[in-house]
């Protein structure tokens, strides 16, 4: 690094420690602008390269002093620098990290400690940087330094891994708590606190108290958030945990958010079930009526009462040969600390195959739960399985077994709990097998032809086996459906498209309209996947089934776009925040969503305010165009407008182009709810071979707004040409 730059970063470091003192002092005062939220989030996205950097720079400090270091010219610049880069990033971190703590939902102690640790990294390591060269700064002083520096870097690290994992991140996977015993399970604190500490809590506890919520114990849970009750004991239908969850993914409300971990169908079953029984938080599992759907699926969770510890008889596996079978879709880990026994689980089926079963021939012995559970093993893979003498728990769900197959399984002598749920498996097939098994104690058939008849007399035929069928869309037990899904895998669209929605709940039934109105159970047609669309249509849907609550409605935007031009140039510049793709972003295929200043979407926005959003097209074999629309976000209370105009040019010459038409959309006269949607319009056909789109933002926010009189902000992000 040359002087002058490294003068000036000297001086950055002073400044910026200032303005941290600034920022500690007049915190309580302190209100963060939009633009600087923005800023603040992105505190999560720097703060590891501070860390690395740091940690690197304080070892070298340490040893600093060493006489085969301290004569070494390039480790003295080496560390000179790296201290530097160190220091002004773990600046520009707790600058960033002290706007997001002024954002609603970040509280609590384990914040203090976060933000005192961090600015203590800031501090001392600022003073290791100027000061190191000091006389009095002799090899104690820099161990010292160092070790105390580090010993920020790693509580600062800690607490903030609580404030975005949740408290027990790091040790969960050291500390493991015993298995409950279903006769001593709880439905509350075994069956459902563990889906709210694993998918919810980690953003809604005492220190980071998003939506004005906490969900770590009743209290908390019964008096809801900023927006009402969370649960309504006994009606899951309007209960706003249920509405929230069976939102869209790509629902700004949606929770989980999109990117953490989401709820499994099960998970939803069970909230849901646990809601529609009054959402009691001392009723044991066993308390719940024999048949009760809640109990039925809770069973599967939890393990028999033992009156000792289980022991086997089989020595351990090697170690290398474990880590040698472990591979990035293949996990195999000691069923509990010591133990000889092994459980193997298979992820990502476009991986599976059936060698890799076999090369677990080297295991045979230990491997004592098998989780295969939507992979595609098929009736032939089962021969491979039969190997692991001592298998006591298999996990076939959602595989392409039959019952036919599963004669190659009755060989093994200790299988306890076996799970086909979801498989082909069939009464007339599975009936004379089953005394074939002689230590099954559990055998899940849920989602399979088996009907309710039928495992009754399974049931009856084997009382030594408990069958779980889960839960029955009998009517007796009715919740509320989540909304159909699109899976196309565009909406946009040149050629006539056929549309395709589903659902995950087999039987439902879509109904669906396209001219504007709702859909309902009884006169809106039923969805056959027979829909072709030749032009841009809004699709509204909603699920039925009996015995269920039908779905809330979803609406699906479809868009044809009939033209791509062969160049676009953008002769004014975007707004800073919201560049995209540039003049590419309008026909990419690619639509954004909410919230356009998100880091995930932002780059399929493109923005003006302080002058029009102009484009330019040429096309080199000539168009014959009739209409032009512009896919925008409509924001109002962020005062993002609707265009003011839009103006269409087009001709045969770049340079006398004429005025083709003029559209004004309709701008909100109160606040609404956003919206993403197409404006623009139809026009005589005219040949073009250039063609110029003028949008011009809203110059004067209405009186209404909070906002008014300014230039609002205009944002497109496709524009479709037909």
């Amino acid at each position: 690094m040359n002087r002058k730059a490294k003068n000036i970063a000297e001086q950055v470091v002073i400044v910026s420690n200032i303005f941290i003192v600034f920022l500690l002092l007049f915190e309580s005062k302190l209100v963060v602008p939009g633009w600087l939220q923005s800023v603040g989030r992105m505190h999560p996205l720097l703060l590891h390269f501070p860390i690395v950097i740091l940690f690197l720079a304080l070892g070298m400090e340490f040893f600093r002093f060493k006489p085969a270091y301290f004569t070494n010219e390039f480790y003295r610049n080496f560390l000179n620098n790296l201290l530097l880069v160190g220091t002004l990033s773990a600046e520009l971190t707790v600058i960033m990290g002290l706007f997001l703590s002024k954002e609603p939902g970040y509280s609590g102690e384990v914040l203090q400690w976060h933000k005192w640790s961090g600015v203590g990294i800031v501090f001392t390591v600022s003073l290791i940087y100027l000061f190191r060269n000091a006389i009095w700064y002799q090899a104690p002083v820099a161990k010292v330094a160092a070790v105390v520096s580090g010993l920020f870097l790693v509580v600062a690290g800690h607490y903030g891994s609580v404030l975005t994992h949740g408290e027990n991140f790091i040790t969960s996977p050291i500390i493991k708590l015993a298995p409950v015993a279903l006769e001593q399970a709880v439905v509350f604190n075994d069956v459902i606190q563990p889906i709210l500490e694993q998918k919810c809590v980690s953003c809604h506890n005492s220190e980071k108290l998003k939506g004005e919520l906490m969900l770590t114990d009743r209290e908390s849970i019964l008096k809801g958030g900023k927006t009402g009750k969370l649960i309504v004991p006994g009606k899951p239908e309007i209960s706003l945990l249920l509405q929230r969850i069976h939102l869209p993914l790509d629902e700004k409300k949606h929770m989980p958010p999109t990117g953490k971990v989401q709820l499994s169908p099960q998970e939803i079953m069970l909230l849901s079930l646990w809601v529609k029984g009054n959402a009691d938080f001392t009723k044991k599992v066993t308390d719940l009526p024999p048949n009760d759907s809640l109990r039925l699926i809770a069973t599967s969770l939890f393990l028999p009462v033992q009156t000792t510890e289980e022991t086997f008889d089989f020595a351990a596996a090697d170690e290398e040969t474990v880590k040698k079978l472990t591979t990035e879709y293949r996990t195999i880990a000691p069923l509990a600390r010591e133990s000889p026994a092994l459980s193997v689980n298979f992820y990502n089926k476009n991986e599976f195959a059936a060698k890799k079963l076999e090369e677990l021939s080297e295991l045979k012995k230990q491997v004592v739960f098998l989780n295969l559970a939507k992979m595609p093993v098929k009736d032939a893979d089962l021969r491979n399985i039969s190997q692991f003498e001592n298998l006591q728990k298999l996990d076939l769900n959602f595989t392409d077994i039959t019952a036919n197959g599963l004669k190659e399984l009755t060989s093994l002598k200790q299988l306890k709990s076996l799970s086909i749920s979801g498989t082909k498996v069939n009464f007339k097939e599975l009936q004379p097998l089953m005394k074939a098994f002689k230590s099954l104690k559990t055998v899940s058939v849920w989602e399979t032809e088996l009907t309710p008849s039928e495992i009754q007399q399974l049931q009856k035929g084997n009382p030594g086996v408990q069958f779980i069928a889960g839960f029955r869309d009998d009517g007796s037990n009715p919740i509320k459906l989540n909304p159909p899904q699109v899976k196309n895998s565009s909406t946009i669209f040149n050629q006539p498209l056929l549309v395709q929605l589903s659902h995950p709940v087999k039987g439902v039934q879509i109904r669906y309209t396209t001219d504007g109105t709702e859909p309902d159970s009884v006169k809106s047609p039923i969805f056959n996947n027979q829909t072709l669309l030749k032009e841009s249509t809004t699709i509204r849907a909603k699920a039925y089934k009996t015995g269920w609550f039908g779905s809330d409605e979803a609406s699906f935007d479809f868009y044809k776009n009939s033209y791509k031009p062969d160049s676009v140039n953008l002769p004014l510049p975007l707004n800073r925040v919201h560049q995209a793709a540039g003049a590419n972003t309008f026909f990419d295929g690619r639509l954004g969503t909410f919230n356009a200043n998100s880091p995930a979407w932002a780059n399929n926005w493109a923005g003006v305010r302080n002058n029009d959003l102009i484009l330019v097209s040429e096309f080199k074999t000539p168009i014959l165009l009739s209409s032009v629309g512009l896919r925008i976000m409509e924001e109002v209370e962020t005062g993002i407008f609707p265009p003011e105009s839009i103006e269409v040019w087009g001709g045969a010459d770049k340079t006398k182009m004429k005025l083709i038409a003029t559209f004004k959309p309709s701008i909100p006269s109160k606040m609404r709810t956003h919206l993403l949607a197409a404006v623009g319009g139809k026009f005589k056909p005219q040949t073009v071979s250039y063609l110029k789109i003028v949008a011009k933002p809203l110059q004067k926010i209405p009186e209404w707004h909070g906002s008014k009189g300014k230039t609002a902000l205009l944002l497109v992000d496709e524009m479709f040409l037909n």
